[in-house]
């Protein structure tokens, strides 16, 4: 009789794997035999399941979108409309040694996004997400008026660019400057100061 083999739950255990490579040594180290011998596999087996580059780097963003997702979903928020603000957005940057790692995928994949349609769908849903997360942002600091499009953008931009600056510069753009430099746009938000700038 043909043996039975759960997809889900090789992917699973790959997805394991992978994050031990990636958590342990970067995601520059994640290739498919570092993972095949992680997971004890050959990389024949594990080129089944990923015959790219490109569709690791896409199944580990689906693995950063999950995880940001259950960090959303697991914290019980509260304080002040200001405070909750900071604490979900604090999730989206790289503020700890997962969260880098999450970046550097995120930072991988998007410089593949412009040659390959797979990159570039994944980084869209990203992109997605963490919109929808500023666009919160916008709408608990400033009340019950529609979020202004102009500041969801410039917030996630800013997202974006800290994201960006934390990985290129960790020296000076340190846990604590980012969550000051969220920190100083989240308080022109309550103050209003957005809505002085163009959108």
């Amino acid at each position: 009789m043909p043996k039975i083999v759960d997809h889900d739950a090789r992917r699973a255990e790959l997805a394991e794997a992978m994050w031990r490579v990636v958590y342990r040594d970067g995601v520059g180290a994640a290739t498919v035999r570092s993972i095949a011998a992680e997971a004890g596999w050959s990389p024949s087996a594990l080129r089944h399941y990923f015959a790219t580059q490109t569709e690791l780097l896409v199944f580990a963003m689906d693995h950063v979108m999950a995880k940001a997702t259950e960090r959303f979903t697991a914290e019980h928020r509260t304080g002040t409309a200001r405070e909750v603000a900071q604490g979900v957005l604090e999730e989206l940057l790289p503020l700890d040694r997962q969260r880098v790692r999450e970046a550097e995928v995120w930072l991988l994949l998007a410089a593949r996004a412009q040659a390959d349609p797979a990159a570039r769908e994944r980084m869209t849903q990203a992109d997605d997400g963490v919109r929808r997360a500023a666009e919160l942002a916008v709408t608990l600091l400033t009340g019950d008026r529609p979020a202004d499009d102009g500041a969801t953008a410039r917030l996630h931009a800013l997202l974006d660019g800290l994201t960006l600056h934390a990985l290129l510069h960790p020296d000076g753009m340190t846990p604590q400057r980012l969550r000051d430099l969220l920190g100083a746009h989240l308080d022109q938000l309550v103050r209003g100061g957005s809505r002085a700038l163009p959108g």
